[in-house]
């Protein structure tokens, strides 16, 4: 009896937790319906030596469906590691994909011209991310990261030139959806500084 009951406790703390999170945007502290997005890119030194890279063709971040929402998800690694939530009031200003779709963009803009793909030329080397994570974890209930996570392809003329994944993390400064904004708004900036660096490194050649 008493392991049933200790089961049922854990359980109910469990649900208790992410409860309070969830509703955590409602609370008199934190604005009601907030939207967050990655705030202003980094600041780069402009008189670094960056190489230049030939035109790339970056494809939109593709993203599984769970992250194909304006949903913001956390996950309580300390209770069940396996379940996700979403707090109630506070959401990004469009889908993560979309979100890290801009910043990877405007990152490889500063190494070379960057194109769409919507552009009809085919020569040029082919990016393509798939966003595989991005979600606030918390460690403890006071404590928690945002982490990041993608996976890139790079092809030119139907050839795969390389292949790769990318993760990385970042602590949040309070355990809310703003200090969850944050800590992705920095991970993904460190996931975008580890492929570009990657992109530079490849192979590529001019189109002709």
């Amino acid at each position: 009896m008493a392991k049933i009951d200790m089961k049922v406790a854990a359980a109910a703390f469990a649900l208790t937790c992410v409860t309070m999170l969830a509703g955590c945007g409602s609370t008199s502290t934190v604005m009601p319906n907030a939207r967050y997005d990655l705030g202003a890119a980094p600041v780069t030194d402009g008189t670094a030596n960056v190489a230049p890279t030939p035109p790339v063709k970056v494809l939109a971040v593709a993203a599984p469906r769970s992250l194909e929402t304006d949903a913001f998800a956390f996950r309580l690694s300390y209770v069940d590691a396996q379940r996700t939530g979403s707090y109630s009031n506070s959401h990004w200003t469009m889908p993560p994909a979309q979100l890290l779709t801009q910043r990877l963009r405007e990152a490889l803009a500063a190494r070379g011209p960057i194109l769409s793909g919507a552009d009809p030329v085919r020569a040029v080397p082919l990016l393509e991310v798939e966003l595989t994570g991005f979600e606030q974890v918390f460690d403890a209930p006071e404590q928690s990261h945002g982490l990041v996570s993608v996976r890139a392809t790079l092809t030119q003329q139907g050839r795969v030139v390389g292949q790769r994944s990318f993760a990385a993390s970042a602590p949040a400064p309070s355990a809310d959806a703003a200090g969850g904004a944050r800590a992705l708004a920095a991970a993904s900036d460190d996931v975008i500084a580890q492929l570009s660096a990657w992109l530079a490194a490849q192979p590529l050649t001019a189109s002709r």
